[in-house]
């Protein structure tokens, strides 16, 4: 595609791998938000963790597995070399790590204090608690350990990736020869990592597992001197390397290569403050890492602890008030879904909407003695999920079930693979998709016997098929049967488990065929039809945009003239705000209770509008070597639906940012008088408003 060279500067673009710890600070400052309650801001900060170790595990060893071979590729965008990006990405991580365990000490900590709940170190034990734990390191913990010397006969294990561990620095009885002796001491994730302590004035006061063994070290090392411990902690590269085009057996490969992501090379280690510099030394010797990949952290290591101790300690006072999920009326009741749908089609807006009609819908096609066939696709499933309990039930009544199981989801892999087995061993069709691509599309295909005829009802999502994340992530779900589209839907699986080729489709667009050029040609045609006395429109809400050719097309619709509001939950490297580029484009970040997930687009030309959802964000990844699906919202009632929603989200003035031309972002607020709108919870609202006036229309 030609792109015009006042759009093609690298100026013009945010890379990609700053841009997402762009999005991880803005998930950070929901911990600093005081208008959260507490034990939510603990788990915004237990996000932020997470999300971090899974950026150095995919997107840092990506990065340093390029320099280790000589990779002279560059950022298409930002024509950043692999070195250059590696070396903002550790130094912008190391400041947010800072960041992290100051949020911890300076604002969490205290505030838990206040509320009743402490955690003491070694030193602040009063006798009672002493004699506690010393009881329960000798019950419940000693057992488990394993104290492991290093030398000549016992070299350096492999330590698993994002395992904790204690280093620990003994005594040389032959210092002339060796200075010190090293050891270490893997910190059980078996084990909880916080233990609550006895306490008489009504407080709760806890102490961490780590700092338990440390206190018990001689009993590891009985007649050693130990000179000094601390916590460690490795993440190592965790991305799969498949070679689909030789595997004979997809399941076998990956299952193989899921054994290699515990011991990839190490990308980072976090360290604590204080560590004696020979522990370090031997750590980056034997990991082979820079001094730049190692992290000295004045605070706990690894915050994902907070999930568990929320869980466990938090009680309503200190979490958001419960939004139960509406069913809409239309399904309220309703012991026939199809029924519903031969009529209408049906809008779900996760989770403000139930997620259970999507579950009802599979189980009645698994247990209706008309329903002949059942197919879906699967990307990332719950842990105990009913849609695979249905499906397995379904194939076991005898109806044909074909199941597209995604192997390569990341980090959903093992319990992807675990699945395919008992849906394989029910008797359901299991296929695997196409040789080098993920299918990411979200669809269910049931085919029903009605009036001596064959009828076919679609379920189509932007989000995954788990009702476990249905809970807490925005997305859209679509019921109809409408004959076109089930047809194009059909085409599309014959395609994913044949030799089919697929053909020209009625409505939806697939990527990698045909759905970036759909983007562009929506893009076009409103491009094409904006006058100065009637601009075009676009607002598109997605989770990330990286690709080069969609963020050109927008700057070619904002020098047109075109008005864009682009709501981008994380990673955005299109620059707004250029002056003859992008002044005509607005990117928003929405960060808040719930995960923004849905990919909604809305393109109006003259007095034409269109609505379409979709499984694909606007990045690369997602256009060229995945299958995504692009399906239009037909009903006019629902595409106002859509577009309200996308209204509301841009009139938020509670978690909403926007992002500046120099990359930052700023926090939306209202002004002196304006009623706050927080869109979320403005959603909800609509949704019981709506619930409530349609029963009594009934």
């Amino acid at each position: 595609m030609n792109v015009p060279k006042m759009y093609d500067l690298a100026e013009n673009y945010i890379n990609r791998e700053l841009s997402w710890l762009s999005f991880n600070e803005r998930v950070l400052e929901e911990a600093l938000d005081e208008s959260n309650p507490l034990f939510e801001r603990l788990k915004f900060l237990a996000i932020t963790g997470s999300n971090l170790d899974e950026f150095f595990m995919v997107r840092v060893a990506g990065l340093k597995a390029q320099m280790k071979a000589g990779s002279s590729v560059r950022d298409n965008k930002t024509q950043m070399s692999a070195a250059e990006q590696w070396d903002a990405a550790l130094h912008r991580s190391r400041s947010f790590q800072s960041k992290q365990v100051d949020t911890w000490n300076d604002v969490l900590v205290p505030l838990l204090r206040d509320a009743g709940i402490s955690f003491v170190s070694a030193q602040e034990l009063n006798e009672t608690q002493r004699d506690y734990v010393s009881d329960l390191f000798t019950r419940m913990i000693y057992p488990v350990l394993t104290p492991m010397a290093v030398d000549a006969s016992r070299p350096f294990p492999m330590l698993a990736n994002r395992s904790l561990n204690l280093a620990v620095l003994i005594s040389s009885e032959s210092p002339e020869e060796e200075p010190y002796l090293f050891a270490f001491v893997q910190v059980p994730s078996v084990l909880n990592r916080l233990f609550e302590l006895p306490a008489a004035d009504g407080t709760r006061s806890f102490i961490f597992l780590e700092e338990i063994i440390r206190m018990h070290l001689s009993d590891l090392f009985r007649g050693k001197e130990i000179v000094s411990a601390s916590s460690f902690r490795i993440t190592r590269d965790a991305d799969l390397s498949l070679n689909e085009q030789e595997a004979e057996d997809l399941l076998e490969e990956i299952e193989k290569e899921l054994q290699k992501r515990r011991s990839g090379d190490a990308v980072r280690i976090e360290v604590q403050k204080g560590m004696h510099s020979y522990l370090r030394g031997v750590l980056e010797e034997w990991e082979e890492v820079s001094p730049a990949e190692v992290l000295e952290l004045d605070g706990p290591l690894d915050f994902t602890f907070l999930f568990r101790f929320v869980d466990q300690v938090g009680d309503a006072e200190h979490r958001f008030p419960d939004f139960p999920p509406i069913t809409p009326s239309c399904l309220r009741g309703e012991e026939d879904v199809f029924r519903i749908l031969r009529q209408r089609d049906v809008l779900l807006h996760h989770p403000y909407e139930s997620f259970d009609p999507v579950v009802q819908f599979v189980c009645q096609a698994a247990r209706d003695p008309d329903v002949l066939a059942i197919k879906q696709t699967l990307y990332r499933v719950g842990g105990d999920s009913p849609i695979v309990a249905a499906l397995a039930e379904a194939a076991e009544r005898g109806k044909q079930v074909t199941v597209l199981v995604e192997l390569r989801a990341r980090f959903d892999e093992e319990n992807n693979i675990n699945w395919a087995k008992k849906l394989e061993k029910a008797g359901c069709h299991v296929i695997y998709g196409l040789v080098g691509l993920k299918t990411h599309a979200k669809m269910i295909l049931v085919v029903r016997r009605e009036d001596q005829r064959l009828r076919r009802y679609v379920h189509l999502g932007t989000g995954n098929y788990n009702e476990n994340t249905a809970r807490v992530y925005t997305d859209f779900g679509v019921f109809t049967a409408d004959e076109w589209i089930a047809e194009d839907v059909a085409s599309i699986f014959n395609q994913l488990s044949g030799y089919s080729s697929l053909p020209e489709l009625h409505h939806l667009r697939v990527a990698p065929w045909n759905l970036e050029s759909a983007f562009l040609s929506e893009i076009e045609s409103v491009i094409a039809k904006t006058t100065a006395g009637e601009p075009g429109r676009i607002i598109a809400k997605m989770n990330a945009l990286t690709d080069k050719d969609m963020i050109d097309g927008l700057y070619r619709a904002s020098g047109a003239g075109v008005e864009i509001d682009l709501i981008v939950r994380g990673i955005c490297c299109l620059r707004p705000g250029i002056p003859g580029v992008s002044e005509n484009i607005r990117v928003h970040s929405i960060v808040g209770r719930f995960l923004e997930h849905g990919r909604a687009y809305y393109f109006r030309s003259g007095n034409q509008e269109k609505v379409f959802l979709s499984s694909a964000d606007w990045m690369t990844r997602n256009l060229e070597t995945r299958v995504e699906t692009l399906f239009p919202v037909l009903h006019p009632p629902l595409q106002q639906r859509v577009k309200d929603i996308l209204d509301t989200q841009l009139a938020d003035n509670v978690k909403r940012r926007v992002l500046q031309p120099d990359g930052t972002y700023v926090r939306v607020t209202p002004w002196s008088g304006e009623p706050a709108v927080n869109s979320q919870e403005v959603l909800y609202r609509q949704v019981v408003k709506s619930h409530r006036q349609l029963i009594r229309e009934i």
